[in-house]
């Protein structure tokens, strides 16, 4: 799990740009955050993170932006703070945003663990803490998003 550092105000025009916006999830995350980080959607792999300072995902409200990086595996967002409407978004598709206000002490590729029992981020040179996402929302987070969650909830509604 590699992070990959960004800066305040990342705008969903970034994330998922408005010109790919008519095409599926593939090609506008193939352009995802390409006007800042050309080789990312190229170079990112699997369960890496994204790191970010202050109001990451503000712009308008397009749920292509959490779901590009999703599409690429990004296992986890990190930020000072969240657009209300991306962090949202993020949690609906099961993509987890989490707020860490010394977000910005995490350098460009370093390693990292992840532990949400503690509220805790660790690189190889700190431990820092993060607020945790509220219980329900996690819940639905690890059942993949809102969909998958309330799919689950129905079945065990029915099966009973």
């Amino acid at each position: 799990m590699k992070a990959w550092v960004l800066g305040d105000d990342i705008d969903t025009d970034v994330l998922a740009p408005g010109r790919y916006m008519k095409l599926g999830i593939e090609e506008i995350a193939a352009h995802c955050l390409e006007a800042v980080l050309p080789e990312f959607a190229s170079s990112v792999q699997k369960g890496d993170v994204i790191v970010a300072g202050r109001n990451f995902g503000c712009g308008s409200s397009r749920e292509q932006a959490p779901a590009a990086l999703k599409h690429l595996g990004i296992a986890a967002l990190f930020a000072e703070s969240f657009a209300g409407l991306f962090y949202r978004n993020a949690l609906n598709l099961g993509l987890p945003a989490l707020v860490c206000r010394d977000a910005k002490r995490i350098r460009d590729g370093d390693p990292l663990k992840i532990d949400y029992e503690k509220g805790e981020i660790v690189t190889r040179r700190q431990a820092l803490s993060f607020e945790p996402i509220p219980t329900h929302l996690m819940e639905m987070v690890c059942d993949g998003g809102l969909l998958p969650h309330l799919e689950k909830r129905l079945k065990c509604r029915t099966t009973s």
